[in-house]
């Protein structure tokens, strides 16, 4: 039986690289040169999908990390700072992972060009912030976007209105890999073309593609060339993912022998954060587990915010040299994520990717560092740009804040419904952003729209039944209030 699966699995791989060998044939030059390299990868992530037997973790080997492998923020910030900040920041290089498109905001082009915050794109505040840091200290961080074929143009034509900031600003592309068709397990697109059907036939496989694409495409050792050590990587659409000295701090100033290779932010889970990847102590190395991979019986366990306190940021600060090394080596083991996707005209297929922070377990001395909720400030839906855009935070050189007005430090809970899912519907049912300082908990349902200058405070859920219309005047004060129906409001 072993042998018939192993000739089986033989055959598939074959027939996936004749495919594959047929594309490449269809064209010439650079691009033959670049999609020869892009499918090295893929080859080697499709050998792996077809050895892949069930879960990637035995639930009863995991452990809780051990105590001084996740050390807390303010123990890392009580070091205090060099007298010479610049000198760390010379070694450092901010990568933003930039190769989503806003289409689930219903947006068309990158996501990073969406503006947040008075008119300023998640793009524009990183700029200010970086631009912020050089002038500060008088140091030289560059920027790096990792782009996709999807987001590569539209962002470097926008390029071009930095020209005159302090920011050196380089980008490069993650890998293109084909779809493949769930039936057969073979690409669904017949040529390299990224034209009518057989545009669907690609996707960017994942952020753990970052390590092989940054090497390949040259700037790995560019920046190394130039003395640059470390990378701070996160999503462009993490608002509270902001340079922090005291982390940077932390990894240069590690001794030699127990140079820190990788560190991951953490921060601790709340209700609406159990699906979030955490760290656990697996086979002796610290090890990012993903809700992915754990095994049906036991995702409620891995859902509580008893067990697993923690969830992972995907703020990374990775060394350069490491990258290097483990790329040669070819030593880069993470786990893949099997993502099942519907085409257009109805077919399915799936999509083999890897995430970035899977890495952890590769690198030397890794390390987490459970930082403060603020340092995780996602933009995903329009629910999250309501509290961006709203008085709780305030604007300070491309970093948000959160009011020193606001008494407590948690973020309030927005739930706003399908008529608000796309940006552009969602800002014409706000002739102003309401005052949120004093907000726990905001419901909102149906055909609804906002006057200029209102408050909620507390708890507020507004309700428009289907067919009706509810418009909050202006100037409407809502405590701990359901508003339903055709706008009869009830304290709550």
């Amino acid at each position: 039986m072993a042998h018939f699966q192993e000739m089986m699995r033989q055959q598939l791989e074959n027939s996936m690289y004749t495919e594959l060998q047929k594309m490449l044939d269809t064209t010439t030059g650079p691009e033959r040169e670049v999609a020869k390299k892009d499918f090295e990868g893929f080859k080697n992530l499709f050998h792996r999908f077809l050895q892949v037997k069930g879960p990637s973790v035995e639930w009863i080997k995991i452990q809780r990390p051990p105590e001084d492998s996740i050390q807390p923020y303010d123990k890392v910030a009580a070091r205090g700072l060099p007298d010479s900040v610049a000198n760390s920041l010379n070694k450092l290089v901010v990568v933003k992972l930039n190769g989503g498109l806003g289409t689930s905001m219903g947006c068309k082009g990158p996501k990073s060009l969406i503006s947040v915050r008075n008119e300023n794109t998640f793009l524009d505040l990183t700029v200010q912030q970086i631009e912020h840091l050089n002038k500060t200290y008088n140091t030289d961080v560059p920027l790096v976007l990792m782009n996709s074929f999807n987001t590569d143009e539209d962002t470097k034509k926008i390029l071009q209105k930095y020209t005159h900031h302090r920011v050196k600003i380089h980008t490069f592309n993650q890998s293109r890999y084909p779809r493949i068709n769930k039936e057969s397990l073979l690409p669904v697109a017949t040529s390299l073309m990224m034209t009518g059907q057989n545009a669907e036939g690609w996707y960017p496989p994942g952020h753990g593609d970052i390590y092989a694409s940054f090497y390949n495409s040259g700037l790995l050792d560019q920046l190394i060339a130039q003395g640059k050590e470390y990378i701070f990587v996160s999503n462009i659409d993490n608002l509270g993912a902001t340079v922090d000295l005291h982390i940077l701090h932390h990894l240069v100033s590690q001794p030699n022998g127990k140079r820190c290779e990788f560190i991951m932010e953490v921060t601790d889970k709340t209700r609406a954060d159990v699906k979030g990847g955490t760290l656990i102590q697996y086979e002796g190395k610290l090890r990012l587990l993903e809700i992915a991979q754990v095994p049906k019986p036991n995702v409620d366990e891995f859902k509580s915010v008893s067990k697993f306190k923690i969830f992972n940021t995907n703020n990374l600060w990775i060394s350069l040299a490491a990258i290097k090394r483990l790329q040669e080596q070819k030593a880069m083991d993470m786990e893949i994520i099997v993502n099942p996707k519907t085409l257009d005209g109805g077919q399915n297929v799936i999509q083999l990717e890897t995430a970035v922070g899977a890495a952890i377990k590769c690198f030397d001395n890794a390390l987490g560092i459970n930082v403060p909720r603020s340092r995780f400030l996602p933009v995903k839906t329009t629910s999250d740009l309501l509290l961006v855009m709203s008085n709780l935070y305030s604007l300070e050189a491309g970093c948000l804040t959160m009011s020193p007005k606001r008494e407590f430090p948690t973020t309030p809970h927005v739930k706003l419904g399908s008529s608000f899912t796309k940006v552009q519907e969602y800002l014409t049912r706000f002739e102003s952003i309401p005052d949120m300082l004093e907000l726990d908990h905001l419901t909102v349902s149906g055909d609804v729209t906002f006057g200029k200058n209102v408050s909620v405070k507390g708890t507020v859920i507004i309700i428009a039944n289907h067919g009706d219309r509810i418009d909050i005047p202006a100037g409407s004060m809502l405590e701990n209030k359901i508003v339903s129906g055709n706008l009869r409001i009830l304290d709550h």
